[in-house]
């Protein structure tokens, strides 16, 4: 008898102990993703099923936004609790107050016995002397530029398989006993700015989804008639969302090859979780171990003629949001839930979990009864959105959003608002700001919004500095989008010092005092390229001095693309040959991975469908040493090819080949393989035509 009150004790004790158990907390954060391109939310394309798993045995959030879509303004929400204009100056919007960002939520888990880890992507501005790896028992930025990262044995790995490394080593040492919150944030799916070759180079994937979606066409963006984009006012259509734009989704073959590279992001995100879901289980945590998956903000995907994500716009604010906890009773697992969310929440529900007592400075409320239950009767019906940072280059608003009105204004264009009735245009195409019908609704919102923007801090003060356009609405050559051309037309584009604006292997490239030199000792199996990564360009000359030792064979790309099913760096594409012992090749029309040798030097031709060729007549062919410097001149416009070697023009073609040929890629220099030699390049300069000749 006394034997079996003490095992039933034992296990009241246990039940007790399990019951009261606080829960370990891992939070990954995907960078500029919209919910639409999951699976889970609907996407009949993403390839999701780790994420997807996720929404299945946890809660989905249908309507789930952020304050503010801006990385470093959504990222420091959700480490304060604090709205944007709650945590940096009126003076300054970039400048953060110090007393706002003293604790963050994990220095509050930390306190109540939590370990606290952060790897991936910070990008918050905190103020000066100000130590973020103060706040986490375990810290380690992983950032992008760039997202392959070189390993001590010389691979690369992708931040997103990085980052879920190091997360695997974090629970592979968690201590029995001590509850743990781990923040992964991603930096994809992020574009890489500052590289603007389509795919690889502008949304770099990890290596382990090559292939993934390329046998898939993509629809053009829903919201994309030209009309939607010229109904806004001026200063919506001259920022950087419109030049950036021009860098990923302004034609077709762009927009495929940067919709398929995407999504291949997404799904390498979602690989990555499985992987460390796998881990979380093989360590026995799994049971106990809440996982929530949102973003930073949502993404335009080319909507309305734009990139990014800087407006009050649908696609800009809402994100997804999945919360998996594996302690909720089978009933609500699977469920959706239509109330509004914000990444403001999520501080307070980190902590309501960890049974922490929730700041009362906090602004957002915990999202655990919504979870638990699906309702929650004092739960908000109307959310404040605003946008405030980098208000120089993007317009900055304020303003409410409820389930059947939108209500903003953009504060520094005098005050031009925008009233969307989200119940019959969902799509917010139709501003109703002037139609005296919405006089009264209009005043209310705008009513509500002036008392919810005194609350949260107040005004910003008005700019000292005016507001300068980015780029045309419609400019003549997308290249020109982000590198102005001197007197002459010319943009330079051998940088002084480092390789900035050029993507290629460092084994074989180098710069020094403005030359370009490639080098191999006869070793290099496989051509490499040098890539520019400004642009991509359609109708140009090019002008560039070239050096190349004798029995060297080398290349400028030109309209070509990136093939990283063949290596990190290759290219294919057409081709200047660069060999001056031949007289056959040198200057010659060539396809790199394509049609091969097309019309060789001294010869004027048309290329007609099938490749076939029709000589029209022969040019001069002369001999160029090997060792000088020659002046090489390139020349396109629409499908009509020119090149030159020291002003004698090499050869002259007419591409008719509607199947073969190629409008618009990159610029890209060859190092061929295996005959040693040296290749230099000085004096690289471009000038861009219109984008639209015939």
């Amino acid at each position: 008898m006394k034997k079996d009150i003490a095992l039933i004790l034992l296990l009241l004790i246990s039940g007790l102990t399990a019951a009261d158990k606080k829960p370990n907390i891992v939070f990954f954060f995907a960078d500029d993703q919209t919910s639409s391109s999951l699976a889970c939310y609907g996407n009949k394309i993403a390839q999701t099923p780790n994420i997807d798993q996720l929404a299945a045995q946890g809660v989905r959030f249908e309507n789930a936004f952020v304050s503010q879509s801006m990385c470093w303004v959504s990222r420091t929400t959700i480490l304060t609790g604090l709205t944007g204009r709650s945590f940096v100056s009126k003076e300054n919007s970039k400048q953060v107050i110090p007393d706002t960002v003293e604790t963050l939520y994990s220095d509050i888990l930390r306190a109540n016995s939590y370990r606290t880890g952060f790897i991936g992507k910070w990008h918050a501005h905190m103020p000066k002397g100000w130590k973020r790896e103060a706040h986490f028992d375990e810290f380690e930025a992983i950032s992008r530029n760039p997202f392959y990262k070189e390993m001590p044995d010389g691979s690369l790995r992708h931040e997103t398989d990085l980052i879920v490394d190091r997360a695997i080593d974090f629970i592979s040492e968690q201590k029995d006993g001590q509850p743990f919150a781990l923040n992964l944030w991603f930096n994809a799916c992020h574009a890489e700015d500052n590289d603007r070759r389509p795919g690889i180079g502008h949304f770099p994937w990890p290596r382990s989804v090559d292939g993934m979606y390329e046998d898939i066409v993509f629809d053009a963006p829903r919201l994309n008639d030209s009309g939607i984009f010229e109904n806004h006012p001026r200063f919506f259509k001259t920022t950087i969302a419109r030049e950036r734009y021009y860098w990923r989704w302004n034609t077709d073959e762009k927009y495929q090859t940067n919709m398929r590279a995407y999504y291949r992001m997404v799904t390498g995100i979602d690989q990555a979780i499985g992987r460390f879901m796998k881990a979380l289980k093989d360590k026995g945590l799994a049971d106990n171990t809440i996982i929530v998956y949102s973003a930073d903000n949502g993404f335009y995907m080319g909507n309305r003629g734009f990139a990014g994500k800087w407006s009050h716009y649908e696609e800009s604010l809402r994100v997804p949001l999945i919360i998996m906890d594996p302690r909720l009773p089978v009933k609500q697992k699977g469920e959706v839930v239509d109330s509004i969310a914000l990444n403001l929440d999520l501080p307070a529900t980190f902590l309501d979990w960890a049974g922490v007592e929730i700041p009362k400075h906090y602004q957002g409320h915990s999202l655990q009864k919504l979870v638990n239950t699906g309702k929650n009767k004092d739960w908000r019906t109307e959310s404040f959105h605003e946008f405030f940072s980098g208000r120089t280059m993007i317009p900055a608003y304020e303003g409410i959003r409820n389930a059947d009105y939108k209500y903003v204004r953009y504060f520094d264009y005098d005050d031009y608002e925008f009233l969307h009735n989200l119940k019959s245009d969902p799509d917010e195409l139709v501003n109703l700001a002037d139609n005296p019908e919405f006089k009264e609704i209009l005043q209310e919102m705008r009513l509500r919004a002036d008392l919810k923007i005194k609350e949260l801090g107040g005004q910003f003060k008005p700019l000292k500095e005016a507001v300068a356009d980015s780029t045309s609405p419609f400019p003549k050559a997308s290249a020109y989008v982000s590198h102005k051309p001197d007197k002459e037309g010319f943009v330079s584009l051998i940088p002084s010092k480092k390789l900035r604006n050029w993507a290629g292997d460092s084994k074989y490239w180098k710069l020094k005092n403005g030359v370009i030199t490639g080098q191999h000792d006869g070793s290099l199996k496989q051509n490499t390229f040098l890539s520019w990564k400004g642009s991509t360009i359609q109708n140009f000359e090019l002008k560039l001095k070239v050096k190349i030792s004798e029995g060297g064979n080398s290349g400028i790309q030109y309209r070509s693309k990136s093939r990283p099913d063949l290596g990190l760096y290759s290219v294919s594409g057409y081709q200047c040959d660069i060999v001056p012992d031949n007289v056959d090749y040198n200057g010659m029309f060539y396809e790199e991975k394509g049609r091969g040798i097309i019309v060789k030097s001294g010869n004027k031709a048309i290329v007609k469908d099938n490749s076939a060729v029709e000589l029209i007549s022969e040019l001069p062919k002369q001999k160029f040493s090997a060792g000088e410097w020659h002046e090489y001149r390139i020349v396109v416009k629409g499908n009509h090819h020119r090149h030159w070697i020291n002003g004698q023009l090499m050869v002259d073609v007419v591409d008719q080949d509607t199947k073969a040929r190629a409008q618009e890629g990159i610029l890209a220099l060859q190092l061929h393989a295996k005959q040693k030699m040296t290749v230099q390049f000085k004096e690289m300069r471009i000038k861009h035509f219109d984008d639209h000749l015939e």
